[in-house]
C-alpha cells in the first residue's frame, strides 16, 4: 500500500513547485488598493459631566426596572416577540454559515461503489479488440462487459492563499455582528415596551384628572343654572359652562380610545391577542426618577450592541477584500482516488490485480477576460469604506444621542418642577374663582378660564412625568444598558 501512497505524492510534488513559480509571475499583476481606516473621534467626557467612568448600562435591565408589572411583561416580550424570534433564526443561519465555510478548506473523502454493465458494437474497435481478447488462456471477453468497483475518493482544494480561511473567518465575525444585531434589537424591545408603559399609566392618571375635572365643571353648571333662577346669571354663562362639560366629555372618549390603541400596542410587542394590561397607575405624578451614571464616552464602544454589530462588519468587510484579492491568483486543486475494480465481483478481492488508485493535481488561473473578478475586488473595497462609514456614523449617533437626553432630562426636570407650581396655584385659584363667582365679584368667564388651564396644566404636568420616565429609559438604552 505504502508505494501507491508514493505514487499519489510523486504527483503532488512537481505540482506544488509549478505552484511556487506562478505564484511569483502572478503577483505583479494583482490590484491593490490602500484599506480606509476608521477613525473613531470621542471627546473625553460628555458635556458639564465628570470624568467618573461609573456607568449605568452595566446595570441589568431586572435592577433598573422596579415596577413588577413591567419585569412581566419585559420577560414575556423576550420570549414571545415575533420580530425578536426572527432575528435569533438569523444568528442560526449565520451559524450555519460559519459551519460551512469551515468545511470547504478540509478535504472532501467520499465513499463511492457501483454497478454498470456494457456492450459495445462488434464492428467499432473496441468490438473487434473485445471480440478477439481473452483473460486467460480459454477464457473469453465477457460479453456484455459488467464492472464493480469500490473505493474512497477525496478532492481537497488548497487553501494556499487563505482564500476560503480567510471566508471562514468573515463569517464568524458577520455571525458575531448578528449577535449584537439580536442584542440592539433587545434593547431597543425593552426600551419600547417601558416607554409604551408609562404612556399607559400617563393616560390613565390623564383620565382620572378629567373625570375629577369633570366633576368640578358639573358642581359650577348647576351652581350657574341655580343662579339664572335667581336672575343672577344668563343663559350666556349656563350654555357656555355646558359646553365646558361637553367638551371635557368627548376629550374623556379621546383617552379611552388612547388608552385601548396603547394597550393593543403593548400586546403586539408581547406577541400576544389584545388584552387587558396588568398596571398600578397610583402614585405616578409623585414617583421618582431615579439617577443615571453617564460614565465617559469611550465606554459606548464596549456597551453599545449597534456600535460593536458595526465594527465586527467593518472586520468582515476587510477580510472581504482579502477573499476577493485572491480570486486573482490561481487555484490549486488535488483529486485522489483508492479503491478495487473488476468485472467480476469474485475479482475484487484479488489484489493488486483488482487494485485502483489516481491522484490528479489541477492548477486554474484566471487569465484573459478578468472584469469580473476585477469587479468583484472593487466592490469588496466599496463595501469596506461602506462599513468605515457606518462604524463611524453609528460611534457619532450614539454619543449625539447620550448627550441630547443629559440636556433634555435636566430641562424635563425644572419644567416638572414650574409646572408643579403651576398646577398647585391654578388649583387653589379653581376654588377661589367659584367663591368670587358666588359673591358676583368676577364674570362667569374668569371661572371657565381658571378651570380649564387648572385642567390643562395638571395634563401637562402628567404628561412631562411621562416624558422623565421615557427619557430615563432612553438614556438607559442610549448608553448601551439593557440587553445583558
Amino acid at each position: 500500500m505504502n508505494k501507491y501512497i508514493k505514487a499519489i505524492l510523486n504527483v503532488v510534488k512537481p505540482t506544488l513547485v509549478v505552484v511556487a513559480l506562478i505564484m511569483v509571475s502572478f503577483e505583479s499583476c494583482v490590484p491593490s488598493k490602500t484599506l480606509r481606516e476608521a477613525h473613531p473621534d470621542l471627546p473625553e467626557s460628555f458635556s458639564h459631566q465628570s470624568m467618573d467612568t461609573l456607568n449605568t448600562a452595566k446595570v441589568q435591565w431586572r435592577e433598573f426596572f422596579s415596577d413588577p408589572y413591567l419585569i412581566t411583561l419585559i420577560d414575556n416580550a423576550l420570549v414571545n416577540n415575533q420580530e425578536l424570534n426572527i432575528i435569533l433564526q438569523q444568528i442560526e443561519v449565520a451559524q450555519n454559515e460559519v459551519k460551512a465555510r469551515k468545511g470547504e478548506y478540509l478535504p472532501f473523502v467520499n465513499l463511492k461503489a457501483g454497478a454498470e454493465v456494457e456492450k459495445v458494437g462488434e464492428y467499432t474497435r473496441n468490438g473487434a479488440v473485445e471480440k478477439n481478447l481473452n483473460i486467460r488462456e480459454d477464457e473469453e471477453f465477457p460479453e456484455p462487459l459488467t464492472n464493480y468497483s469500490a473505493g474512497i475518493f477525496a478532492s481537497w482544494e488548497l487553501d494556499i492563499w487563505k482564500k476560503l480561511r480567510n471566508s471562514k473567518k468573515a463569517a464568524v465575525l458577520e455571525y458575531l455582528a448578528s449577535v449584537e444585531g439580536k442584542n440592539f434589537m433587545v434593547t431597543n424591545l425593552i426600551a419600547e415596551i417601558a416607554d409604551s408603559y408609562y404612556e399607559l399609566i400617563a393616560l390613565d392618571n390623564q383620565l382620572a384628572i378629567i373625570e375629577q375635572n369633570l366633576e368640578i365643571q358639573e358642581n359650577a353648571l348647576n351652581m350657574v343654572r341655580l343662579q339664572k333662577q335667581a336672575a343672577r346669571a344668563t343663559e350666556l354663562a349656563v350654555r357656555r359652562f355646558e359646553a365646558e362639560v361637553f367638551k371635557n366629555r368627548s376629550h374623556k372618549f379621546e383617552v379611552q380610545q388612547e388608552i385601548v390603541e396603547t394597550e393593543n400596542k403593548l400586546n403586539f410587542l408581547i406577541g400576544r391577542s389584545p388584552q387587558p394590561i396588568e398596571r398600578n397607575s397610583e402614585g405616578f405624578i409623585e414617583s421618582t426618577i431615579g439617577s443615571l451614571h453617564t460614565g465617559v464616552p469611550s465606554q459606548l464602544l464596549q456597551n453599545r450592541p449597534d456600535i460593536r454589530q458595526a465594527e465586527y462588519e467593518l472586520a468582515a468587510a476587510k477580510l472581504d477584500i482579502k477573499v476577493a484579492k485572491a480570486n486573482f491568483y490561481p487555484s490549486i486543486e488535488i483529486n485522489a482516488g483508492l479503491g478495487l475494480q473488476a468485472f467480476k465481483p469474485k475479482f475484487l478481492t484479488s489484489t493488486p490485480e483488482s487494485l485502483l488508485y489516481s491522484a490528479i493535481g489541477d492548477i486554474v488561473a484566471p487569465l484573459i477576460n478578468r472584469n469580473a473578478i476585477k469587479a468583484e475586488y472593487n466592490t469588496a473595497n466599496a463595501k469596506q469604506v461602506m462599513a468605515v462609514y457606518e462604524y463611524e456614523k453609528s460611534i457619532l449617533q450614539g454619543y449625539i444621542e447620550v448627550a441630547n437626553l443629559i440636556s433634555n432630562m435636566e430641562n424635563l426636570k425644572k419644567t416638572y418642577d414650574l409646572k408643579a407650581d403651576q398646577v398647585k396655584a391654578l388649583t387653589e385659584s379653581i376654588d377661589l374663582s367659584t367663591r368670587l363667582f358666588r359673591s358676583a365679584r368676577i364674570e362667569y368667564i374668569e371661572v371657565l378660564l381658571t378651570q380649564r388651564e387648572a385642567l390643562e396644566s395638571k395634563m401637562e404636568l402628567v404628561a412631562t412625568k411621562r416624558d422623565q420616565l421615557v427619557a430615563r429609559v432612553d438614556m438607559y438604552k442610549a448608553l448601551g444598558g439593557g440587553w445583558n
